[in-house]
């Protein structure tokens, strides 16, 4: 298994780190989201990862959000933005 670390980002997304950098030096073109804070972080790194050309799929039991809410509307444009919204059973099995 192979780790990367970037600087940390600075309010929600990576726009200001170097994640996107720090991926492509790695070869790599698929990102799995998952966190804490669904409709704020994971929202935010799916649309700026996506905008960078990535594919973006969001592990969406791995991911939570401050109420119910704020997670069914994450996870509504979860289904708009992301290459695709999978469980983690279905992450693990492709990995």
């Amino acid at each position: 298994e192979n780790t990367i670390i970037t600087s940390p980002h600075k309010i929600f997304g990576p726009e200001s780190n170097d994640l996107a950098l720090q991926l492509r030096k790695n070869g790599i073109d698929t990102v799995i989201l998952a966190g804490m804070n669904a409709n704020l972080c994971v929202d935010s790194h799916l649309r700026e990862l996506v905008e960078s050309g990535f594919h973006v799929h969001v592990a969406a039991d791995a991911t939570g959000a401050p109420g119910q809410e704020a997670y069914d509307a994450a996870i509504t444009n979860f289904g708009f933005v992301a290459d695709r919204t999978m469980s983690t059973a279905e992450v693990l099995e492709e990995l």
